[in-house]
C-alpha cells in the first residue's frame, strides 16, 4: 500500500531542500520552493533542481578560492 501523504517541497537560505508533510507549518528559515506531489514525485523533483548539495554558503566560498587562485596563476 502507498503512503497517501502529499509532501511539498521546502528550501531554505542555504539553498537545501527537504520534503514536508503539505498542510504541515514549515519550521523557520525553510519556504516552500513550489512543487508538491507524493513522496516519490517530490524526491525525484529535488533530484532533478538539487545535484549539488553542498549548502550555498560552501559553494560561493569554494568558487570565490577557486577565482583566487586563477586571477594568482598569471
Amino acid at each position: 500500500m502507498s503512503d497517501p501523504t502529499r509532501y511539498l517541497v521546502a528550501v531554505n537560505d542555504e539553498e537545501q531542500h527537504a520534503l514536508w508533510p503539505d498542510g504541515t507549518p514549515l519550521p523557520a528559515g525553510w519556504r516552500a520552493e513550489g512543487f508538491s506531489g507524493a513522496e516519490e514525485e517530490c524526491v525525484a523533483h529535488v533530484d532533478l533542481v538539487w545535484p549539488d548539495i553542498r549548502p550555498l554558503s560552501l559553494r560561493r566560498r569554494l568558487a570565490d578560492e577557486a577565482a583566487r587562485q586563477a586571477g594568482g596563476a598569471r
